[in-house]
């Protein structure tokens, strides 16, 4: 009997849920993120507290996988590293360049659909010329909480549509050009952002 307890103890300790669920996670996330963009008085160190619950929030190392795929068993660990800080970069530009345009967007939270270590997390964000976008949120459990590794806006993946593109620039070309697409891009995105605070 004690035997059989402890079996499905290490099992269940394996896959044990996480207090916060997936839901409550993106909520929770979202709603400092609006309030840090809110507070007048942090200006200065915004980017710095978003980019903060962003990494708690999002797994950008999973993120990097997905969406090199195939290319990515082929990589030396090296290469996968700066890749991830490459890709993570790209994605909290992006989406701080977006916060920035945020203007009183409101999101609901409509529903959550949990399948052990998975679970999907549905939203939608209503303009204020009533136009209306669904946004759902992919996790996973890494490391005893829940972390969004994929987004879907309007049913359409942000890994799969990355994918996609890295995929045929690697094809046609390199993964060496790829790399230093991003670079670039990532250069061109910091020049806008100092040029906007000036």
């Amino acid at each position: 009997m004690g035997k059989a307890l402890a079996a499905w103890l290490m099992v269940a300790s394996a896959v044990a849920i996480p207090a916060t669920g997936p839901r409550e996670t993106v909520e929770s996330a979202l709603t400092r993120v609006v309030s840090v963009f809110q507070d007048t008085e942090l200006r200065v160190g915004r980017r710095a507290e978003v980019r903060r619950i962003a990494r708690q929030l999002f797994d950008f190392d999973e993120m990097t996988r997905r969406t090199l795929s195939r290319h990515w068993a082929a990589r030396s660990h090296e290469e996968q590293t700066e890749f991830v800080a490459l890709f993570a970069e790209l994605l909290e530009r992006s989406y701080m360049n977006r916060l920035e345009g945020y203007a009183g967007e409101k999101m609901t939270f409509v529903g959550e659909a949990v399948d052990g270590g998975y679970a999907t997390v549905k939203s939608k964000v209503l303009t204020q010329r009533r136009t209306e976008t669904a946004v759902d949120y992919r996790l996973h459990i890494r490391d005893g909480r829940w972390r969004v590794y994929d987004v879907l806006i309007d049913g359409v993946s942000f890994v799969s549509t990355y994918r996609s593109q890295f995929d045929r620039i690697i094809t046609a070309e390199s993964y060496e050009t790829l790399v230093s697409k991003l670079r670039q891009k990532n250069g061109d995105m910091a020049v806008a952002e100092r040029a906007r605070r000036l």
